[in-house]
């Protein structure tokens, strides 16, 4: 897919494609900010992330952090059907799969949980 859409772009005299990146591995750290998670690598210098290291593998580079990619809100009963937990009273919570942590406001009755992701260069 990724080397389809490189193709597509280079057909189209792009010079480059600029691709936001969801690392996968970085529900397993949701309390690391997404600067912090993003610079983290292996022995051989390659992206801890598999699905960052994918893009790398294909020449692509981090160009930068994206903490605020997209942001979803719903009522506490819909996060708690959602996510199959329970969320007693206001505060931050890890969520099954989550990237970051859902803030729960109990006098609002919402639940705020903003998703960060990674921009990277594809030359």
């Amino acid at each position: 897919m990724l080397n389809a859409l490189r193709r597509l772009a280079e057909d189209a005299g792009w010079p480059r494609v600029i691709a936001p990146v969801r690392p996968t591995l970085k529900a397993r750290y949701p309390l690391a900010s997404v600067e912090a998670f993003m610079g983290w690598t292996r022995e051989d210098g390659m992206a801890l992330d598999p699905w960052i290291r994918t893009h790398q593998r294909l020449g692509a580079r981090i160009l930068a952090a994206a903490p605020q990619s997209q942001t979803m809100t719903g009522t506490i009963a819909e996060w708690e059907q959602w996510t199959g937990m329970v969320f007693p009273e206001t505060g931050d919570y890890v969520i099954p799969g989550g990237l970051s942590l859902l803030r729960v406001d109990q006098s609002a009755d919402q639940g705020i949980y903003t998703e960060p992701n990674i921009w990277m260069q594809h030359v």
